[in-house]
């Protein structure tokens, strides 16, 4: 007799950290269990960045090996999410050119601007609904074209993040939909890749695996992973394999009046939508139209989130968050403020500094301990989540009652509370598992335990504990609001 529980093996790649995680189905709700935990670090290497697919790789198979020797829990599935844009050439037999350059590589830096001197912006942003940043994988693309790139030269296939880990799981080549939207790719009407833009870099839809959606099924484990993990021939799902699309699926919301906040080392903040909403006024304002499960859109903007922190803290020798959140709680309020999305934050080789410079060109006063710079990065923070949600509110349909908070970030307290004060409106933080939960849940529909997203919903909020920050010191916070580097 088989006792095993029937559980479904989920795989978290975020751009500093990776985790596989099992979640399973009992009478009390979604009980997840975390395999393994790993670091990803940027490979720097003759003026490039790298990200090590293999390693990611080793510890995935290790993550579905330690699974494999319980007894206690069968794998039903496996689904595979990442970050977006950055994507690996594949050559003609099926093997990796090298590994993938990573989206804060600088070779971007002013790509976007160059494509836009042979198609111009409007067409773009018409055709795709995408957020312009340079090191979207157009410009990226477009730049490996016009170095010579040898690696896109040789390529047989481009397979983005999640599917080239899903491709080295299955040997299966797709190409995963809300990973693609992400690209500036895709035609936003269509949900499939425009022509012109495919024409523009040199590439025709046979460049990409075949297109998938979220709840189909790749193919199952190559006898090789078989082999190396002790597991049987596992199907793998197309989850959303976009992280934050992930993330949304999971949001615990009881209806559609909301916005979200996906907090991590990036901040995603939008709304759903059924439809792409593409208009001078998105344009202006940079929102992009990226997709989600069950046909929604994500009508969202990319803010710089705790990546900043992250660079800080790594410089202060890794303090633990609660001693940094209580130097932040006790240093003066709205001393100095940064504008998070400014370039010199992407990817600077001393972040204390680039702060520092910051503050000091803007005639501010310099944050000169770690509570200063900590308070000044949450501050600043939470005043431009104020800024894009006011732009949500604008753009949306629907009343935005409520911001929910999900991922690592929802966990951060200070941070929950000073979004309230600073938005106005109540926030509801949790869960931080969201993206490992979304991708599950998507392995469960397309296993037949729920149909919609509405139900996966119902089952998220029956199954994690939740937090509510009301607004207070509202006054305050509409004052430093006025001060605020990018709305001044």
């Amino acid at each position: 007799m088989n006792n095993k529980r029937k559980c479904f093996f989920a795989v978290d790649l975020g751009a500093t950290s990776g985790r596989t995680i099992v979640g399973s189905f009992l009478p009390s709700g979604l009980e997840l269990e975390e395999i393994n935990r790993f670091p990803n670090h940027l490979i720097e290497n003759g003026g490039r960045f790298y990200w090590d697919i293999y390693e990611l790789f080793r510890n995935v198979v290790e993550g579905l090996r330690l699974v494999a020797g319980r007894d206690d829990c069968e794998i039903c599935s496996i689904g595979v999410d990442t970050w977006g844009v950055d994507f690996v050439c594949v050559g003609e037999d099926g093997a990796f050119l090298r590994l993938p350059r990573a989206y804060r590589d600088p070779f971007t830096s002013g790509a976007a601007e160059r494509f836009f001197s042979e198609v111009p912006r409007e067409t773009v942003y018409s055709q795709t609904g995408i957020q312009v940043m340079d090191f979207n994988t157009l410009f990226q693309l477009d730049a490996m074209r016009r170095s010579s790139d040898s690696a896109l030269a040789a390529a047989h296939k481009l397979l983005f993040m999640p599917d080239a880990i899903t491709y080295m799981l299955t040997g299966e080549m797709v190409t995963e939909y809300t990973i693609a939207s992400t690209s500036q790719l895709l035609n936003a009407a269509t949900r499939r890749f425009e022509p012109s833009l495919l024409a523009a870099t040199g590439l025709t839809e046979e460049s990409f695996g075949r297109f998938v959606f979220p709840g189909n099924q790749v193919g199952v484990l190559t006898p090789e992973v078989q082999r190396q993990t002790g597991l049987g021939p596992v199907p793998v799902i197309a989850v959303a394999g976009h992280d934050t699309a992930s993330a949304v699926a999971a949001v615990p919301a009881s209806d559609r009046d909301f916005a979200y906040l996906s907090s991590g080392t990036w901040s995603l903040m939008g709304i759903e939508t059924d439809a792409p909403v593409i208009s001078a006024v998105t344009q202006k304002l940079n929102f992009t139209n990226e997709g989600g499960v069950n046909g929604t859109i994500r009508l969202l903007k990319n803010i710089c989130g705790l990546w900043i922190l992250e660079r800080c803290r790594a410089q202060w020798g890794a303090v633990p968050y609660d001693v940094l959140i209580d130097e932040a709680r006790a240093a003066e309020p709205f001393r100095s403020l940064i504008n998070p999305d400014e370039a010199s934050f992407s990817n600077p080789s001393d972040m204390v500094e680039a702060i520092r410079t910051f503050c000091r060109s803007h005639s501010q006063p310099v944050p000169d301990t770690r509570g200063r710079l900590v308070r000044c990065i949450f501050e600043s923070l939470a005043l431009r989540y104020r800024h894009v949600f006011d732009s949500l509110r604008e753009l949306s349909e629907r009343p935005l009652s409520v911001l929910h908070v999900i991922g690592g970030g929802s966990c951060n307290e200070l941070l929950n509370q000073w979004t309230a004060d600073a938005i106005g409106v109540p926030v509801v933080a949790g869960p931080s598992e969201a993206t490992a939960i979304g991708n599950i849940m998507m392995q469960a529909v397309a296993a037949g335990h729920s149909s919609d997203v509405a139900g996966m919903r119902r089952m998220v909020r029956g199954s994690v504990s939740l937090k509510t920050y009301m607004p207070a010191d509202t006054a305050a916070w509409e004052e430093a609001y006025r001060r605020a580097p990018f709305t001044a």
